[in-house]
């Protein structure tokens, strides 16, 4: 053994070669942290001062290469100056640099993953040979960053400046096959060739098969595109970019700018870009939502340890939810007995699951034969005949308490005494719903967002009698169906229908105030929703809107009242239910060319009385509009709806669509400064108790603390 560390060691090989084994001791993973980078530098300055070294391969210990860079160690290094914080990506480049300048040739024989820093130090060797199954890719991307040990620098000169913009761009890895093709990595292996492959290719190249000095030179050489082919490209590529991510933009322009430099220079430019990015809103966000997922799955970890595995599930209700519960949970090996009391109503469930699958087989994203065992998977059926095998039961029945617990009665006692049910309720207490149960500990919510096989958050709502053991099981299943579940203690609206119901009694008294709906939509979606409320409203369906809205009056009379009828409310008493029949806020339809249309109606207009002489500024409505979602969303917090600041955020941006770049509610407080929200409140407190600064607010602004 010529090197060990705790992350990397050197061993012999035949011939004078040697190879760098990447292992980091004690965990699943290799990550390119502080450590790692250390030792990856002494092994370099062995290999540098080495005689009789005639070749270096450089492989992983683990399932994978190496995943990326330590984001963990990111907030210690970027509590740096903007200098000290350049000077450790430019230390960290020297490394690769040294390795790529070794006097011999190198191969990296990348396994699995090769993402972000994994990736750079791959394109620091010579040449790379990739498994049949790998992947490799720049996502920093989407943490708001780029890339900051030389990736686009090397890649860019390696595929051309247009295949590394779409890698760097997009974040998202590229296969093997397409890495191959673009000139990325230089071999493929077939799998469990990977070694045999990489040790042949770096005999080719010790032999002057392969000229290695020549694959090392393209990557250092300068591009030889003109200034006005790079602004061409950079144009087409910066067109269509969402402005409130700045980091796409600046990455196009640092590519374009690096890519007529000396190798030094751009290596320096794309480290300062990394510098300005990471002093960013959008990457502070970014970041935090990546640890916040981090406390999720470690949440949802620790619940599966302690789950009774869901082996067979059933669901109650083969509407648009039933159905696509049913197909999500086939879809990830679970068979599913979908019940109804129709023909009809178990068609409608069937031809539901039908339409996702024909879909996913259309875009290729799925085989005939995948699609025929899903198919399987779902038994529709009339009867509770099978149901002693069940594990969990979906209950998605229309959303009418006295209907559900009927229902569950009747369901509880035809399944296994250790059977789970679970209510997909958006808006009916769960411990009202376990009163009429003889097993009330093993009943629990289980809230699919729609529609479910996009909408990635499951909110596990725990009654007040639900046992642990329920909880767990609820959120293994859950998580086995490729959900993100957030376990969420009962209360009006759970959490995210909590939160999101002071943003539309927001929205409710711009109207009343005469704001245009249609301006509204247009700030908001401006701010960075998916859509504004009023298109949001007639999503959801108007009269899910006014039942909710009701539940929340009832819960929270106080702040969640309103000064006479709302305009949401008009327009359902006037059969208007937004896209489930065509007409709310907007009218829906296909024009006489075919294409679908989407314009405002005229009682909308007619309802929402503009007022022209509104002082009500842009500002304004994002005031008004956001000051009731986060006001609430620090009750959550406080009341323990959820035990972290990360799970409400993430339930938001997971169940909600919540601005990613803004990182969710309580994310996008500390961005702005409490001490700044809370003279905002002060000066909006006239439109009644949902613009009052919660005693969360009040208690962090005394201790000068924040939520993060």
């Amino acid at each position: 053994m010529l090197y060990t560390g705790k992350t990397l060691s050197l061993q012999a090989l035949s011939n004078g070669q040697v190879e760098l084994v990447l292992d980091a001791q004690g965990a699943a993973v290799n990550a390119l942290n502080s450590v790692m980078v250390t030792e990856l530098r002494e092994a370099v300055q062995l290999l540098a001062q080495a005689s009789n070294v005639t070749g270096l391969l450089v492989s992983s210990a683990k399932s994978a290469f190496v995943v990326g860079a330590d984001v963990t160690e990111f907030q210690g290094f970027f509590a740096h100056s903007d200098a000290e914080l350049t000077q450790w990506l430019l230390d960290t480049q020297a490394v690769f640099s040294q390795l790529e300048n070794l006097p011999f040739p190198t191969v990296a024989a990348v396994n699995g993953l090769a993402l972000g820093g994994g990736f750079e130090l791959a394109l620091a060797c010579d040449l790379r040979v990739l498994n049949a199954k790998g992947k490799v890719g720049l996502p920093e991307v989407t943490l708001g960053l780029c890339p900051g040990w030389g990736g686009t620098v090397r890649l860019s000169r390696l595929i051309g400046v247009d295949n590394a913009l779409a890698w760097a761009l997009t974040g998202k890895p590229t296969a093997a096959a397409k890495a191959l093709e673009q000139g990325a990595v230089d071999r493929v292996a077939a799998e469990g060739q990977l070694r045999e492959t990489a040790l042949a290719v770096l005999q080719a190249a010790l032999v002057g098969e392969l000229d290695y000095q020549a694959k090392r030179q393209q990557k250092q050489a300068r591009v030889t595109l003109t200034a006005d082919a790079l602004a061409a490209l950079h144009t087409s590529q910066t067109a269509k970019l969402d402005k409130n991510y700045p980091a796409p933009a600046q990455i196009a322009g640092m590519i374009c700018q690096h890519a007529r430099l000396p190798f030094a220079e751009a290596l320096q430019v794309e480290a300062e870009c990394f510098t300005r990015l990471a002093r960013t809103d959008a990457a502070s966000s970014l970041l935090g939502l990546f640890f916040n997922d981090q406390v999720l799955k470690k949440k949802t970890k620790a619940w599966r340890k302690q789950a009774a595995p869901v082996k067979q599930s059933a669901v109650l209700g083969a509407g648009i939810m039933g159905g696509g519960v049913a197909y999500q949970s086939a879809l990830f090996g679970i068979p599913m007995l979908m019940k109804d009391i129709n023909e009809a109503a178990l068609n409608l469930g069937s031809t539901t699951i039908q339409k996702l699958l024909d879909r996913q087989v259309q875009k290729g994203a799925m085989s005939a034969e995948k699609e025929a065992a899903v198919l399987a998977a779902v038994k529709p059926t009339l009867d509770y005949s099978d149901f002693a095998s069940v594990d969990l039961v979906v209950e998605a029945v229309v959303e009418n308490p006295a209907i559900k617990q009927r229902v569950l009665a009747e369901v509880e006692g035809l399944v296994a005494a250790d059977a789970v049910l679970t209510s997909n309720t958006s808006t009916i207490s769960i411990s009202s719903l376990a009163e009429g149960l003889a097993r009330p500990a093993q009943f629990c919510g289980m809230h699919f967002f729609n529609p479910v096989p996009q909408m990635p958050l499951v909110e596990i709502i725990r009654g007040k009698l639900s046992s642990d053991a329920t909880i767990a099981r609820a959120v293994a299943y859950a998580d086995a169906m490729g959900k993100s579940p957030i376990v969420v203690n009962d209360c009006p609206g759970f959490l995210v229908n909590r939160i999101l119901f002071p943003y539309f009694n927001g929205f409710n008294r711009l109207l009343k105030d005469g704001v245009d709906f249609q301006r509204i939509d247009q700030v908001m979606e401006k701010f960075g929703w998916p859509m504004g409320p009023a298109y949001l409203a007639d999503v959801v369906g108007l009269d899910t809107m006014v039942h909710a809205d009701e539940v929340m009056q009832a819960g929270f009379p106080e702040r969640m009242g309103h000064d006479g009828e709302t305009v949401i409310g008009a327009l359902r008493a006037a059969d208007c239910l937004g896209q489930k029949n065509g007409k709310g806020f907007y009218e829906y339809g296909v024009d006489e060319q075919g294409k679908r249309f989407k314009r405002p109606t005229a009682l909308a207009k007619i309802l929402n009385a503009v007022n022209a002489d509104s002082d009500v500024t842009d500002q304004d409505i994002i005031d008004r509009m956001m000051i009731p979602l986060c006001t609430e969303a620090v009750r959550c917090l406080d009341d323990g709806i959820v035990d972290t600041a990360a799970e409400v955020d993430m339930g938001l941006i997971l169940g909600l669509g919540f601005p990613r770049f803004r990182g969710g509610a309580l994310r996008y407080l500390d961005t702005v400064g409490l001490a700044a929200f809370a003279d905002s409140v002060s000066a909006h407190a006239v439109h009644g108790g949902l613009y009052t600064l919660p005693a969360g607010v009040k208690a962090r602004l005394a201790s000068a603390s924040s939520f993060y």
